[in-house]
């Protein structure tokens, strides 16, 4: 079997047994899959670099963290709260749905439903500090 070296300044072919060639391939063919695996892993830190900063600032993850910690309590809070308070709560802060149209969707006058979301705000409250 010929084996091709292909050099700067020229090829050279070698003459090698089958069983050397084939030894030869696969460990070519194993260098082309390490090489071709780790130019896909890698990528430039240009890429992160949105704001001009090397690497992003520890506040805005402490801020992140903070975010969620805050968001888990809140949930945990609602969670305190009964069924129809926490439908309140679903319809109105995170379904964005207005006082008037919560009070038409369930049959209370206007003034019932801000005082039930204003309850439900007062419970809330309790809960978190």
């Amino acid at each position: 079997m010929k084996v091709k070296y292909e050099f700067v300044t020229g090829t050279v072919e070698v003459e090698v047994t089958d069983d050397w060639g084939t030894l030869l391939v696969d460990l070519d063919r194993q260098e082309y899959n390490i090489n071709h695996k780790e130019t896909r892993r890698h990528c430039s830190l240009d890429a992160y670099n949105q704001d001009d900063a090397l690497l992003p600032s520890d506040e805005d993850v402490v801020r992140d963290i903070l975010a969620a910690e805050d968001n888990q309590r809140l949930f945990e809070a609602i969670a305190h709260l009964d069924a129809e308070q926490q439908e309140l709560v679903r319809a109105i802060f995170f379904g964005k749905m207005s006082v008037s149209e919560y009070a038409k969707r369930h049959g209370i006058t206007q003034p019932a439903a801000s005082q039930r979301k204003k309850a439900v705000l007062k419970k809330l409250k309790e809960f978190l500090s």
